[in-house]
């Protein structure tokens, strides 16, 4: 068994650099000593911080861009025998306190997946031993910490915990989402993410009322305009090329053959969203300007990544925004499970 300490985050597979980056950048800036191991393609990054629960409270997971799930290491387990491996996993759980649920899982990468099958009995197995060691109540209390289990190989494993108020709510930290069959393109799933992800439950009620009104810049074929319909907001979709049918069919859209770059509304709208694809730095600058002239008071847009230095374009791009929207706003930016070269951003006046 190994003491490493500190946190241990999931993310997108080959997107272990950028994560690695992001923590130990944001750990420095919060006065944390400590480094990264990352593998590119694991699907995970550990920061080894002697300062575990201290740094936990200093990154909230919300503010992550790059990570899927934020969890408190406390031990690493190397060598397992896979005839007994509970025997020394309850040893490194002594003096540690209850828990108010347990997650056996493993990160989403092509090595981590085949051991679905192992997490998913192990965690049979585990559970009633915990409970009799009084290591886990007997019924899920979100209370006290959750308990992790993180399988990277039959005989190695991370033991991890997570408030359950700083951590996402979903195994592997991905929300399954079902593509729905009259949706007009699978990107309706990155919308739908969003709001999931990047809005807490107080602001999608207040945010997402019905009769509000949006623009869609870039919409077709229709899949974000779609998603806004869903909350029976009026949307006005901006985009040279057609729109499916059934999303007209609503009532609720205006579709305005134009460039989602120069259209502008003829009154302030609640909402703009953009998934167009252009440079990520000219993204920033054009949904600065809507925030700066008053056009919308909330939006969520993507940036795509070039293939290289991505989380310096990241910063970049989201420190131009932020300067250029010219007035205090609430920004949060997550690379979804939806995504693929590509963060999202919701912003909103803070």
């Amino acid at each position: 068994m190994s003491s490493t300490t500190g946190l241990l985050a999931y993310c997108r597979q080959g997107f272990e650099p950028e994560l690695a980056a992001e923590l130990t950048e944001r750990a420095a800036l919060a006065g944390f000593a400590g480094y990264a191991r990352a593998q590119r393609n694991d699907g995970h990054v550990v920061f080894v911080c002697e300062e575990a629960q201290a740094l936990d409270r200093a990154l909230p997971w919300r503010e992550l861009i790059f990570a899927r799930q934020k969890l408190r290491l406390l031990a690493e387990l190397r060598g397992i025998d896979p005839k007994d491996r509970i025997t020394p996993l309850l040893a490194a759980l002594a003096g540690g306190g209850r828990y108010g649920d347990l997650w056996v899982e493993h990160p989403d990468s092509d090595s981590a997946k085949p051991l679905a099958g192992l997490a998913r009995s192990f965690g049979n197995a585990l559970r009633p031993a915990l409970r009799k060691a009084g290591f886990l109540t007997e019924k899920d209390d979100a209370r006290l910490p959750r308990l992790h289990v993180v399988f990277v190989q039959g005989d190695h494993l991370f033991l991890c915990a997570a408030d359950a108020r700083d951590s996402a709510p979903w195994p592997l930290g991905i929300p399954r989402l079902k593509l729905l069959p009259d949706a007009p393109s699978r990107s309706a799933l990155k919308l739908e993410e969003a709001f999931l992800s990047l809005l807490d439950d107080a602001q999608r009620e207040a945010l997402l009322k019905p009769g509000m009104t949006a623009a869609d810049l870039g919409a077709a074929p229709g899949g974000w305009t779609w998603v806004l319909t869903r909350h029976h907001l009026r949307v006005t979709s901006v985009d040279n090329g057609p729109l499916r049918e059934h999303v007209l069919a609503t009532g609720l859209v205006e579709h305005l053959r134009a460039d989602g770059f120069h259209w502008k509304p003829p009154q302030p709208l609640d909402w703009m969203v953009c998934d167009m694809v252009e440079q990520p730095r000219r993204v920033a600058e054009r949904m600065a300007q809507w925030f700066r002239e008053g056009w919308c008071r909330h939006a969520v847009f993507n940036l795509k990544l070039p293939m290289k230095k991505r989380w310096d374009e990241t910063k970049l791009c989201l420190e131009l925004f932020a300067e250029q929207a010219d007035r205090p706003l609430e920004i949060r930016a997550r690379q979804l499970y939806h995504d693929r070269e590509e963060i999202t951003v919701f912003a909103t006046p803070g």
